[in-house]
């Protein structure tokens, strides 16, 4: 591989395999030696590449080589969450937690009833839940989904721990609907006070706020509003 776009191809590689947990805390990278044979370039490619991923807190380098950062201050958007969904039937990176705060039937505002063509008054499952690596919270989240799936899908209305992460592959799988269309959309701002207390903030700190829209020809899935504070580095790779 050569040309200006190799650096950014192996900092990707290993960025994604970090986020999805192929490559775990403190795992030890290849040498700077191996990763320039195996992507034919020259070290100054390698080690910018590898600079990158220290500038996002995603390894760390020590005498004795480059390893996996033991606490990335790291979380995944939609594309990469959705992988993991397809692939391993759960929402989360590996070392990641989730905690539940609410769990209900309850009418949207009209924003969202839009966004699932309701008539007024009509209800949808609404759940919020805080992501955690460690110790520290990387993203408040919350996910809107059909009422009608909270019959089929009876974990949807519960806060118990254990039942968040398979959630959306249990949806699917008890429905027979499959996500064929998703898109993400993102935006920086200030938090407002739930945001805050949720994610440890002071009110007005400055975050990146998103939402993602999971759907197929029938309508949407899921719709998801998240917030993750500036400490905490995201990305996902695509195909350009």
């Amino acid at each position: 591989m050569a040309g200006p776009k190799a650096f950014t191809a192996i900092a990707d590689h290993y960025r994604q395999a970090i986020l999805t947990g192929d490559l775990v805390s403190g795992e030890k990278l290849p040498t700077n030696r191996e990763m320039c044979q195996r992507w034919n370039v020259a070290a100054a490619t390698v080690s910018r590449a590898l600079n990158q991923l220290a500038v996002e807190g995603l390894i760390r380098t020590s005498p004795r080589g480059t390893f996996v950062a033991d606490d990335a201050t790291v979380t995944a958007a939609g594309p990469d969450r959705l992988s993991m969904v397809q692939r391993l039937r759960s929402s989360l990176m590996e070392g990641e937690t989730s905690r539940v705060t609410a769990a209900e039937l309850v009418v949207p505002p009209l924003y969202v009833q839009d966004i699932f063509n309701l008539d007024p008054g009509d209800q949808l499952v609404r759940r919020e839940f805080v992501v955690g690596r460690g110790k520290t919270r990387t993203m408040l989240v919350v996910t809107w989904h059909p009422a009608h799936f909270a019959a089929q899908v009876p974990d949807l209305l519960s806060t118990a721990p254990g039942k968040n992460a398979g959630l959306t592959s249990k949806i699917l799988e008890a429905t027979g609907r499959s996500i064929t269309h998703a898109r993400d959309d993102m935006h920086a701002r200030e938090c407002d006070a739930r945001e805050a207390s949720a994610l440890g903030l002071r009110l007005g700190a400055p975050v990146l706020g998103g939402v993602h829209r999971w759907s197929d020809d029938e309508g949407v899935i899921e719709f998801g509003l998240w917030v993750v504070p500036t400490r905490v580095a995201i990305g996902y790779q695509y195909d350009a």
